[in-house]
C-alpha cells in the first residue's frame, strides 16, 4: 500500500550529484579499497547543505541501486541527523520526512530497519510535535493487511520508545490524541498476530512504557497482563523472553498490579527459569531479586522455595559451553596475557574527609553476567529475605554435592561451593555455629583437580572471612583463621591464572576483614606475597598490587620494620624502574605505593625522593601532551596524573612535614594549579585531595598562589552541577581541601568565606540529605566551622540560616582534629551573635554532648564558657526548658563535663 503524504516536494536531486554519492558508498564496500581516500570524499560532501537530502534520494529513491548501498547512505544519513538536524532548513527537514514515510514499509528487511532508526532519530532530535503526519501514517501501516507496512510501522514505533517513550504520551497539533492512546489498543492486538516478529516488537514496545506508566497504559493493564500471560508459552523464543522482561519490570516498579496474580506468575517464572533457551531462562531468572527487593509478602513464595533453591541450583552448574571452561583449564601461570585479555585500570580516585568511599559489592570471579550468575544473586538476595528457611532445603543437596569428588561430577561440586558462598550473609545465624565445619570442608578443595573449583571456593571463602575473623578470640578460632589465611596464600601461588585472581581478591578480602590480627603474620604473608611477584603476568599482577596496597591498609605502621621492608620494598622498586613512563602497568604500581606511603610514614623516606620527582615529572609531561603532543614526546593520558597525585597525596600523608624539602626543590606548586584548574573531573578530585594534604604538609610552599588555589577550590562548590552526584567527589574535596588551607592561612581565606558558605548553606539544609554523599555533608560542616573559626565575623551576622542543620551534621562526626576545629569556629561564633544560635539551642546541645572525649583543653574550657554563657542568657525558666527538652543521660553528661 502507498502512504499518502499531503506535502509537496520542496527539493530536486541532481543526477550527476546522486551518482556520485552511489558511486562513493558502492566503492566503499569493495574489498581492498582505500576506505581512508572515500571516507575524505564523503566528508568533503558533508560540507554541501544538501547533503542529507541527497543521502535521503538515494536511501528511499534509488531502486536501481544494490540493497547495501542504499542502506550504507542510510546508516550515514542517521549518524549525519545526530547532530545536524537542529541546523537543517526547515524545507530539506521537510523533504526528509516526506521521503522517509512511504518507505516504511519497503520490501527489503535492511531498509525497512533503516527506516526505523532514521525516523527515530528525527523525533528523537525535533521532538513529536514537530512531525504530526507521522503518526496517521504510522496508523495507516498498522491498519493494513501488508506485513512489510506493518512490520516497518511497528519498527518505528518499537525504536522511539526504546529511547523516549514519554514522547508518546503528549499532545500533538492536528491528532486527536496522545499517541500512545492511540497505538496501544493496536499494540496489544498485534501481540495475537500470527507473525512471530510481529508478535515480539509489540510485546517488547509496550514493556519500553511500563516505568512511564502513562495512564493509557493503567487503563489497559488488564488486557495487557492478559496478552502476557497467552504469550507465556509462544513458540518464539524472543517472544518469551520479552514475555518474562515484562513481568520483571512490572515487579520491579509496579508490583501492585503483579500481587494479584502472583501464584499464577511465580509458577509461571519457576517454569521460564528452567526454559532450554538459555536467553528466555536468564530474563526468568532476573524475576527472584526483583521479588526480593519489592518488599512483597514473603509467604507468596514460601510455598515455592523448595522447588526455587533446587531450580536456582541446578542453574548455578556450568553449561557445557560456556567458554569459561575451556579458558580456565588452559591458563597456565607461565603463558603471557594477551593485550585483549588485561582490562583497562581505573583508578581509585581519592575521596577525602569524611567516612570514605562507599564499599564495593563483592563479585565473583566470572565477570561476565550469564544464568549462572544471576542464579547465585537469586539465591544471595532470597537469602537475606528468607534467612535460615533456605538452609533445610539447600544443605542436603549442597552436602550430596560435595561428598561426590569424582571428576565426573567437579561441575556440581563448584555449583555446591558457589551456593554456599551466595548463601554466606543471609544465612549466617544458622550457618555461625556449623562454621568450623564449613571451613574444614572448603579447604581441601583449594586442592581439587579442576581450577574453577579451587578458584570458586578461594571466592567462598572470602565470604565468609570476617565471621572467621570474627571468632578469633579463642583457640579454635585462632586455628580456623590460620588454616583459612595460609590456605589461600597457598592459592595465590597456584599455577593457573583463574586460580591466582580468585586468591588474591580473596586474600584482599580477608585483609579488610582481619586488618591488625595480621600483624603477627606479616613476614609468612609478604613473603608470598613477593614470591608471587615473580610468578605472575600483567592480569595478575594488577590484582596482586591490590592485595598488597589493602595489607598495608590493613596494618598501617606495622609494615614499618626493616626486616619487612626487605622483603617488600626490593622487587616494587625494581618493577617501577623497569616500567617506562608510558606504560599503563605504572597505573596499579602508583596506587599500591600510594597504600604503603600513607602505612609507612616516616618510613618512606628513603625511597621518597626518586619516587616523588617521578610523579612530578609524570604530570608535568602529560600536561604538556594535553596540548602538544609531539613536544611532550608522549600520547596524553590523564590517568598517569591522576594516579601521580594520589600518590603525592600519600607520600604527603605518611611524611607530613618531610615532605617539605621535596616540594621546594620541584615546580609542582605551579603543575598543582593547573590540575585545579583541568576540565577533567578525576583531576580536579585528585589534585584538591592533594591540595588539602599539601597544606596539612607545608603550606608554605602553596604562597603565593594561595588565592588561586582557594578560588579554584571554591569554583568546585559554585559551579552550576557541583552537587550532581557526579560531581559529588571533586565537591567533596574541595571542600575539605579549603578548610585545610583556611586553617593554615586564617585572615587569608577571607575573599572565599562568604561564597564559599553560601555554597556549603543548600548542602547541610537539604531536606533529602540521603541523596548526598555523607562525607560530603561532614565535610561541609567541618568547613563551615573552620571558615568560622578563622573569619568569625563574617560568618556570625548569618547563624540563624544554618546553625539547626549544621548541628546535626556536627553530631554525627567522630572525634577527630577537623571536629575540633569546627567546634572551635561555633564558639568564636557564639562570642559575636550569641542570639544567632538560640533557636537551635537543643540541636547544639545535642552537637556538644556527641562528644566522647575532647583532648583540647581550650575547646573544653571554651564550651563550658558558651553553656554557661547561655545560661545566664536565657534565665532559670527558659534554661530549664530547653533542659528538659534534652534527655535524662544527656543532661547529665553535661553537667558532668561542664557544670551546669
Amino acid at each position: 500500500m502507498a502512504v499518502t503524504v499531503g506535502l509537496a516536494r520542496l527539493w530536486q536531486p541532481q543526477e550527476e550529484g546522486a551518482r556520485e554519492i552511489c558511486t562513493l558508498l558502492h566503492e566503499y564496500q569493495q574489498p581492498g579499497v582505500d576506505q581512508n581516500r572515500i571516507f575524505m570524499q564523503l566528508t568533503r560532501c558533508s560540507t554541501f547543505p544538501d547533503f542529507n537530502n541527497y543521502l535521503t534520494f538515494v536511501f528511499c529513491r534509488a531502486e536501481g541501486q544494490p540493497i547495501e548501498v542504499r542502506q550504507s547512505a542510510g546508516l550515514l544519513l542517521k549518524n549525519n541527523l545526530k547532530t545536524a538536524w537542529s541546523g537543517t532548513a526547515q524545507q530539506f527537514q521537510e523533504y526528509m520526512k516526506n521521503e522517509l514515510l512511504p518507505s516504511i514499509g519497503v520490501a527489503n528487511r535492511e531498509l525497512r530497519s533503516t527506516v526505523g532508526t532514521v525516523i527515530s532519530v528525527i523525533v528523537q532530535q525535533g521532538g513529536v510535535k514537530t512531525w504530526p503526519e507521522l503518526f496517521p501514517a504510522l496508523a495507516q501501516c498498522m491498519d493494513s493487511n501488508d506485513y512489510n507496512h506493518m512490520d516497518g510501522a511497528m519498527d518505528v514505533l518499537f525504536k522511539i520508545c526504546e529511547d523516549m517513550p514519554e514522547q508518546l504520551d503528549v499532545d500533538v497539533p492536528g491528532l486527536p490524541e496522545t499517541p500512545i492512546n492511540a497505538f496501544l489498543p493496536r499494540l496489544l492486538k498485534f501481540c495475537t498476530s500470527q507473525h512471530a516478529n510481529l508478535r515480539k516488537l509489540a510485546v517488547g514496545t509496550v514493556n519500553q512504557f511500563i516505568l512511564h506508566m502513562p495512564r493509557a497504559l493503567v487503563v489497559n493493564m488488564d488486557k495487557y497482563l492478559q496478552s502476557l500471560f497467552t504469550l507465556a508459552t509462544d513458540p518464539s523464543a524472543e517472544v518469551r523472553k520479552l514475555v518474562c522482561y515484562g513481568l520483571v519490570q512490572l515487579l520491579e516498579h509496579h508490583p501492585e498490579y503483579l500481587q494479584p496474580h502472583m501464584p499464577n506468575v511465580i509458577e509461571y517464572m519457576l517454569q521460564a527459569n528452567q526454559d532450554s533457551n538459555g536467553e528466555v531462562a536468564l530474563e526468568a531468572c532476573e524475576f527472584w531479586s526483583a521479588f526480593c527487593e519489592a518488599r512483597l509478602p514473603p509467604e507468596l513464595l514460601r510455598d515455592s522455595l523448595p522447588r526455587l533453591v533446587g531450580v536456582l541450583l541446578s542453574n548455578m552448574v556450568y553449561a557445557d559451553d560456556d567458554e569459561a571452561l575451556l579458558s580456565a583449564e588452559q591458563q597456565d601461570d607461565n603463558v603471557p596475557d594477551r593485550e585483549q585479555d588485561v582490562k583497562p585500570f581505573i583508578p581509585a580516585s581519592k575521596l577525602s574527609g569524611g567516612d570514605g568511599q562507599d564499599d564495593e559489592d563483592d563479585d565473583e570471579i566470572i565477570n561476565s553476567w550469564n544464568l549462572r550468575k544471576c542464579s547465585a544473586a537469586g539465591l544471595d538476595t532470597l537469602s537475606t529475605v528468607f534467612h535460615e528457611e533456605v538452609l533445610p532445603i539447600l544443605m542436603p543437596r549442597v552436602q550430596q554435592r560435595l561428598t561426590n569428588n569424582t571428576d565426573a561430577a567437579w561441575k556440581d561440586r563448584e555449583a555446591a561451593v558457589l551456593a554456599l558462598g551466595a548463601v554466606a550473609e543471609g544465612c549466617i545465624d544458622g550457618l555461625r555455629p556449623h562454621l568450623n565445619q564449613i571451613v574444614n570442608c572448603l579447604l581441601p578443595l583449594l586442592e581439587d583437580p579442576r581450577p574453577l573449583v579451587r578458584s570458586i571456593t578461594c571466592w567462598t571463602l572470602s565470604r565468609y572471612s570476617k565471621y572467621v575473623v570474627q571468632s578469633i578470640d579463642s583457640a579454635e578460632g585462632e586455628a580456623q583463621m590460620e588454616r583459612v589465611m595460609m590456605g589461600l596464600l597457598r592459592s595465590i601461588l597456584d599455577g593457573n591464572k583463574w586460580v591466582q585472581e580468585a586468591a588474591c581478591s580473596a586474600f584482599a578480602t580477608l585483609e579488610e576483614d582481619a586488618s591488625d590480627h595480621l600483624a603477627p603474620r606479616l613476614e609468612q604473608i609478604l613473603r608470598h606475597l613477593m614470591f608471587a611477584f615473580d610468578k605472575y603476568q600483567r592480569k595478575n599482577l594488577r590484582i596482586l598490587y591490590d592485595a598488597i596496597g589493602t595489607l598495608a591498609d590493613a596494618v598501617q605502621g606495622e609494615l614499618n620494620e626493616p626486616q619487612y621492608l626487605e622483603i617488600l620494598m626490593p622487587p616494587l622498586i625494581a618493577k617501577w624502574q623497569q616500567l617506562p613512563d608510558s606504560d599503563k602497568d605504572l597505573f596499579p604500581l602508583l596506587e599500591c605505593l600510594t597504600s604503603i606511603a600513607q602505612a609507612l610514614g616516616q618510613g618512606f623516606a628513603q625511597y621518597a625522593e626518586p619516587v616523588f620527582q617521578r610523579c612530578v615529572n609524570l604530570i608535568r609531561v602529560h600536561l604538556l601532551a594535553k596540548t602538544d603532543e609531539a613536544r611532550a614526546g608522549i600520547k596524553y593520558d590523564k590517568e598517569f596524573i591522576v594516579c601521580s597525585l594520589d600518590l603525592l597525596s600519600g607520600i604527603a600523608e605518611g611524611l607530613g612535614p618531610g615532605i617539605e624539602s621535596l616540594v621546594a626543590r620541584s615546580d609542582l606548586r605551579d603543575l598543582l594549579v593547573q590540575c585545579c584548574a583541568d576540565d577533567a573531573p578525576d583531576v580536579r578530585q585528585s589534585s584538591l585531595a592533594f591540595l588539602g594534604d599539601l597544606a596539612k604538609s607545608c603550606v608554605v610552599h602553596l604562597q603565593p598562589r594561595i588565592p588561586e588555589f582557594l578560588q579554584l577550590a571554591a569554583n568546585q562548590l559554585q559551579a552550576r552541577d557541583a552537587l550532581a552526584p557526579e560531581n559529588y567527589s571533586v565537591a567533596n574535596n574541595a571542600c575539605w581541601a579549603i578548610g585545610e588551607v583556611a586553617v593554615k592561612v586564617r585572615a587569608e581565606a577571607a575573599p572565599i568565606v562568604l561564597p564559599v558558605v553560601r555554597c556549603i548553606v543548600p548542602i547541610l539544609n537539604s531536606h533529602s540529605p540521603e541523596k548526598l554523599k555523607q562525607s560530603l555533608v561532614e565535610n561541609s560542616a567541618i568547613t563551615l566551622g573552620r571558615l568560622a573559626w578563622v573569619c568569625p565575623e563574617q560568618v556570625a551576622p548569618h547563624m540563624e540560616h544554618f546553625m539547626q542543620s549544621w548541628c546535626r551534621a556536627l553530631k554525627s562526626i567522630r572525634d577527630e582534629v577537623e571536629k575540633e576545629h569546627a567546634f572551635l569556629g561555633l564558639c568564636a561564633m557564639i562570642r559575636l551573635n550569641p542570639a544567632g544560635a538560640v533557636s537551635a539551642f537543643v540541636p547544639m546541645c545535642l552537637a556538644i554532648g556527641s562528644w566522647h572525649e575532647i583532648r583540647s583543653e581550650e575547646l573544653r574550657t571554651e564550651l563550658g564558657q558558651v553553656l554557661h554563657g547561655y545560661k545566664q542568657m536565657l534565665g532559670p525558666t527558659v534554661w530549664e526548658q530547653y533542659m528538659q527538652a534534652l534527655d535524662q543521660p544527656l543532661r547529665e553528661k553535661l553537667a558532668r563535663r561542664y557544670g551546669i
